[in-house]
């Protein structure tokens, strides 16, 4: 299908008439005419009714137009960005775990943003659906996180989908609690000291190719009968500072986070259990200058916090 006919049939169609057509265009009405009539042909379907008030659409014919237009916008849209010098749309996505040192890392990068047009996508969820987002939903980064003792399942699996996996830290858990909690006051905490709290725990863990209940078993001690599962952060902050009742597992969180709402970190003596954080992005992906500067902010967030 020739654009330039396409461009000639959505004019006549505006003005009515092949000769304003002409004037309009600055084209002999002889060629638009001939260009219609090939349009026509090759679509197998009659786009204008000729006759003395002039060219009117018929109902195929308004439905093609109508189509054309689109096709005549997008084509506009891109000779705009190619040719005229536009900037192109700065784009970065990426997924994550729900970690205090990222957000932070997140928010710094965000002041470095041009005041070009940008599209941003920051999204706080599982190992799981990080790496859905890479694979199906044009994700390009993307942070995941599992305990030591599963590495060997994910870097199979990564590789298996053909992912570049990086290390950006290993860690401990830590407690978090409100500075009013009992234990916060405590030299040594020991699981048995957790046993009379509520633990507020983000309730999706993954591992790949073990059963779910076997991760949550391990994950999760035995000796805690109440906990809150939630599945974003910014709620377990306050649960955190309303209820001196309350725990989490957390990775370290900066000295900021904690005076805004009041809490403490404290080391448990009896979690010696390490866990991973892994930047992946698809196989052969070449780093935008977006991404290198959020590589270098969680970078000096974890330089700083961990």
């Amino acid at each position: 299908m020739n654009i330039l006919h396409m461009k000639y049939a959505v004019e006549v169609a505006r003005v009515g008439s092949l000769s304003k057509a002409s004037e309009s265009l600055l084209t002999a009405q002889p060629n638009i005419s001939r260009s219609i009539k090939e349009l026509e042909a090759d679509l197998g379907i009659t786009i204008f009714d000729r006759s003395a008030k002039g060219m009117i659409l018929t109902p195929a014919g308004e439905e093609f137009i109508n189509y054309a237009k689109g096709i005549l916008r997008q084509i506009e849209q891109v000779e705009k960005i190619y040719k005229d010098g536009s900037p192109k749309k700065q784009k970065f996505s990426i997924s994550v775990p729900r970690a205090c040192y990222i957000s932070e890392a997140f928010a710094k990068f965000s002041c470095s943003l041009t005041k070009d047009s940008a599209e941003i996508f920051y999204k706080e969820t599982n190992s799981q659906r990080t790496i859905h987002n890479i694979l199906n939903n044009d994700y390009n980064l993307g942070i995941i996180r599992y305990a030591e003792n599963y590495d060997k399942y994910f870097k199979s699996m990564l590789e298996e989908k053909g992912l570049s996996y990086e290390m950006v830290t290993e860690f401990s858990y830590k407690l978090i609690m409100s500075r009013e909690n009992p234990l916060a006051h405590k030299e040594v905490i020991h699981f048995e000291d957790l046993c009379d709290y509520i633990e507020i725990a983000h309730a999706d863990p993954y591992v790949p190719s073990l059963p779910l209940a076997k991760v949550i078993k391990e994950e999760l001690p035995d000796n805690i009968d109440r906990r809150i599962f939630i599945f974003e952060r910014a709620s377990q902050f306050d649960l955190l500072s309303v209820n001196p009742d309350t725990f989490m597992w957390v990775s370290p969180a900066p000295e900021s986070v904690l005076e805004k709402y009041n809490l403490v970190l404290r080391n448990c003596a009896d979690n010696k259990k390490v866990y991973k954080d892994m930047l992946i992005y698809k196989r052969g992906y070449k780093l935008s200058a977006l991404d290198k500067s959020f590589i270098t902010e969680l970078c000096n967030s974890k330089r700083k916090h961990i």
